[in-house]
């Protein structure tokens, strides 16, 4: 064990692994709703999907809370790209759950709740496809992290 594991180097590669795994999770859920797969299948996937939304949001935490310890690291390709890692992460959670909320807050949804709840979804995707490249940004400096 390295001394980066306990520090912050160590939550950021926390953050990206739990990052990487729920772009995956959600790139799996979509793909089996777009193939048709069977409902029970598509229910799993999409608990997975929301596990790892849950484990991302605790990863987010951990490193938010060592982010200002991060100073003596201002120098490191990692943590500038931990740094995008965690806001891309704080925007695809809190897209995530207004979408949730937007979706469950009403019985009936008139035209105009419709529309927001395009534009939520729209937010939601555009927020999970820059978290796809803030990982792919961690990734390319710390290669082998997985």
């Amino acid at each position: 064990m390295s001394a980066r594991d306990n520090g912050l180097g160590g939550q950021a590669d926390i953050l990206f692994r739990s990052a990487a795994e729920c772009c995956r999770q959600h790139k799996r859920y979509a793909g089996l709703v777009e193939r048709g797969a069977p409902v029970s299948e598509q229910k799993a996937a999409f608990k997975a999907a929301c596990l790892s939304d849950d484990i991302l949001s605790r990863a987010v935490a951990g490193y938010g809370a060592g982010k200002g310890h991060g100073d003596a690291h201002a120098d490191d390709a990692w943590w500038h790209k931990g740094n995008m890692l965690w806001h891309a992460s704080r925007e695809y959670i809190r897209h995530h759950a207004t979408c949730d909320s937007v979706a469950r807050g009403r019985g009936e949804h008139s035209p105009d709740d419709l529309g927001e709840m395009a534009m939520e979804f729209d937010l939601g995707a555009s927020a999970l496809l820059a978290l796809r490249m803030a990982v792919d940004g961690y990734r390319a400096v710390r290669p082998g992290i997985e």
